[in-house]
């Protein structure tokens, strides 16, 4: 059964969330918030945080300049991933990633499909790497951002969190370069 190691020392991870809308402002961005004080509260940084609007140039964009940054370690966005003409976050990210992190997704909408049954399959929540940096991709609801946070991320991005962790691979996710 999955636990946390406490002999392990916990490694704080530098975050940055992207909230993705054409319609969300710093004053009404509640999944942003929400994000912010999950990540903050389980002792993690929060490097950078913006609102970019659904474009595909935008995101995509936004996502290669955290990617690029020394002071990024995982990026989260929250919004665009529904199957509307606008929603093209799961694009961006295929779009920079190098690896698809399959079981991200898959578990979230397992997860979701507990709480709002076949509507989750509207849902492509989506994860991956790129240039050692983590990706995930959340829906834009503040319920699917505590629980992409609360049952997967938080403990993922734990470096107690046994059998294993995303953060004990950060150092060798470039070692093919």
């Amino acid at each position: 059964m999955p636990k946390l190691d406490e002999s392990r020392p916990f490694l704080p991870v530098n975050i940055a969330i992207i909230t993705v809308s054409d319609t969300r402002t710093e004053q009404d961005d509640r999944s942003g918030d929400i994000l912010q004080k999950m990540i903050e509260e389980d002792g993690h940084v929060i490097s950078a945080r913006s609102i970019v609007k659904d474009d595909l140039s935008a995101i995509t964009n936004k996502l290669r300049d955290h990617i690029a940054s020394d002071q990024i370690d995982v990026v989260i966005t929250t919004g665009g991933t529904g199957v509307t003409g606008r929603d093209t976050t799961p694009e961006a990210l295929k779009e920079v990633m190098e690896k698809e992190i399959e079981g991200f997704g898959e578990l979230f909408r397992w997860i979701s499909y507990a709480k709002i049954g076949t509507s989750t399959m509207q849902s492509r929540a989506i994860g991956g790497v790129a240039g050692g940096t983590y990706l995930f991709a959340l829906p834009g609801s503040p319920s699917a951002c505590k629980d992409g946070w609360g049952e997967i991320l938080r403990s993922q991005l734990d470096n107690r969190h046994r059998p294993c962790n995303l953060v004990e691979l950060m150092p060798r996710l470039q070692e093919h370069l």
